[in-house]
């Protein structure tokens, strides 16, 4: 019993002891040494590969507890999960008048019968998520990078980014997904993206943005597998001073990973086009 209790006694040292050590790096010590990070053969982080953020930020941005379905009779199928905050300080600072529309957004997210209806969450009606947002949705994308681009596809509807490095170009048009300047800042990936309509949401509670959106993206690896995600969101229209949020982005590591075909438009046609199905009358 003495032997047994002693064992006990050592596993819970090494315990507390293993805790104490996760506690002190997460607090004190930030990303692991450079040293086991991939590279690339230019010396620069390797980014190469599928990501996916773990979160609940796709529902809501700000800190929410757990909901019902949208949707009659869904039950549990398709409930509101709880999640923190990803916002610095918690909260994204509008200005009383964009507050309002951010309200009314959140009422109207689900349309109560079929047919397009703009006033709707945009990732309902299969527009592109933009940016931030498809960076968090609950789907995975994968990164190529080169010496000279980044390219991002991302599963949902297949949406997709070129990223030139080094060399700034002013944006052309208005875009959903926005026109994307990408350079290093040692071994962080900093994306200055401007050109933004103003059809896209941050996230399915409202959360939106004019076209005066601007985002700085910032893709720091803290490991082989981890990602640090932070974005800068400036919109003197909409919010009264720059805000930002950031996540962890989880590297894919699954047996055969790959992005997956999600033909998005195809899933909205009954929503979009049932109204004017045609129905064969019963004898």
């Amino acid at each position: 019993m003495t032997r047994i209790r002693a064992i006990t006694n050592v596993a819970g040292c090494v315990v507390l002891a293993m805790v104490c050590v996760a506690v002190e790096w997460s607090a004190g010590q930030g990303p692991l040494p450079q040293t086991q990070i991939p590279r690339t053969p230019d010396g620069k982080p390797d980014l190469n590969g599928i990501w996916q953020a773990m979160n609940t930020a796709n529902y809501d941005l700000e800190d929410h507890g757990a909901g019902p379905s949208p949707f009659l009779l869904a039950g549990a199928i398709g409930a509101i999960p709880p999640g923190e905050s990803v916002v610095e300080g918690g909260r994204i600072p509008y200005r009383p008048e964009a507050l309002v529309k951010r309200n009314e957004n959140r009422k109207n997210a689900t349309p109560a019968k079929p047919g397009r209806n703009l006033a709707a969450d945009p990732e309902l009606n299969c527009f592109l998520p933009g940016v931030p947002r498809a960076t968090y949705m609950p789907h995975p994308f994968q990164i190529f990078q080169s010496q000279k681009l980044i390219w991002i596809l991302y599963q949902y509807s297949y949406a997709r980014r070129e990223i030139p490095l080094g060399t700034s170009t002013e944006a052309p048009y208005e875009s959903w997904m926005g026109w994307s300047n990408g350079r290093w800042e040692g071994d962080t990936l900093v994306v200055d993206v401007t050109g933004f309509n103003d059809q896209t949401w941050f996230d399915r509670a409202g959360n939106h943005h004019s076209d005066a959106l601007h985002v700085i993206e910032r893709y720091t690896p803290i490991s082989a597998y981890h990602l640090m995600y932070e974005a800068t969101i400036e919109d003197p229209k909409v919010f009264t001073r720059p805000w930002k949020l950031a996540m962890p982005l989880y590297r894919r590591i699954d047996r055969n990973a790959r992005v997956l075909e999600f033909k998005c438009p195809e899933l909205v046609e009954e929503l979009h086009l049932g109204q004017y199905r045609k129905v064969t009358p019963t004898r």
